[in-house]
């Protein structure tokens, strides 16, 4: 003998679809909702420190990787300094080094040559400095990810402005709106399959990281959001998907 059951696909709010199969007056609920890819994270790039653009080693559309030089300011002066900066040292080295044998033989005070020490350590302090005010004219990715939009150029001046926008897309983070009928029930580590609309789209298997506890009370609505792995970048972001959250319980009545 065959078993009957009722297939029954109702749309609710915030593009809710909800699959109701079951028998006998009870169901169990597969819940679909819209959903849209964005980036982990979005970055706008400036400068620590004004100045004129040099370089700028990268384009719109480029991959680029933590730590990595996306450009370069001009630093003639910085650059000078640190060379001063590291002849001073050499200098008070070799003056300590020949000072060593008179304090030896007795020809100099423990207070002088504890000044030539104390001079060298100033001297090291003072190359530091050099270095780290070079080093702010260089400008560095902060994140692994694309290159959104490039707004500088060489020879530009560069304030406080941005000069370039950089997007994380490995995870994405996918972003969904739930009707406030499901809150408590989609919780945090379910698992939920994602539905990339894309020419080049695909399903993916995923787990939800955040489910917002604060509830929108114009709409009825709360967040929710899943990350979908993709190191090889082969999904876009800003594109829409459907999220379907197979463990998601319904309650229906008895019938």
């Amino acid at each position: 003998m065959f078993k009957v059951l009722r297939v029954l696909a109702l749309w609710g709010a915030a593009g809710a679809m909800v699959l109701f199969v079951g028998g006998r007056g009870h169901a169990e609920g597969i819940l679909e909702l819209e959903g849209i890819l964005e980036p982990s994270e979005v970055v706008e790039l400036s400068s620590q420190v004004p100045g004129i653009i040099d370089e700028i080693t990268v384009s719109r559309g480029d991959r680029v990787r933590t730590g990595e030089v996306l450009a370069r300011l001009k630093s003639g002066v910085e650059q000078a300094a640190v060379e001063l900066a590291r002849a001073k040292v050499d200098f008070v080295k070799r003056k300590l080094v020949r000072n060593e044998e008179l304090f030896r033989k007795k020809l100099i005070s423990m207070h002088e040559k504890d000044e030539l020490e104390t001079e060298i350590t100033l001297s090291e302090l003072e190359e530091k400095e050099a270095l780290e005010r070079l080093r702010l004219r260089t400008i560095e990715s902060p994140v692994d990810g694309i290159v959104v939009k490039r707004t500088g150029a060489p020879g530009e001046y560069i304030g406080e402005g941005s000069i370039m926008t950089l997007a994380r897309i490995h995870p994405i983070h996918v972003e969904v709106i739930v009707p406030v009928e499901y809150l408590g029930l989609i919780r945090k580590g379910m698992k939920a399959e994602v539905i990339s609309e894309s020419p080049a789209g695909g399903r993916y298997q995923v787990m939800v990281s955040v489910v917002d506890h604060v509830v929108d009370a114009g709409s009825g609505t709360f967040g929710v959001r899943l990350k979908l792995p993709n190191p090889k970048y082969t999904i876009s972001a800003g594109l829409k998907c459907r999220v379907r959250f197979n463990e998601t319980p319904v309650k229906l009545e008895k019938g």
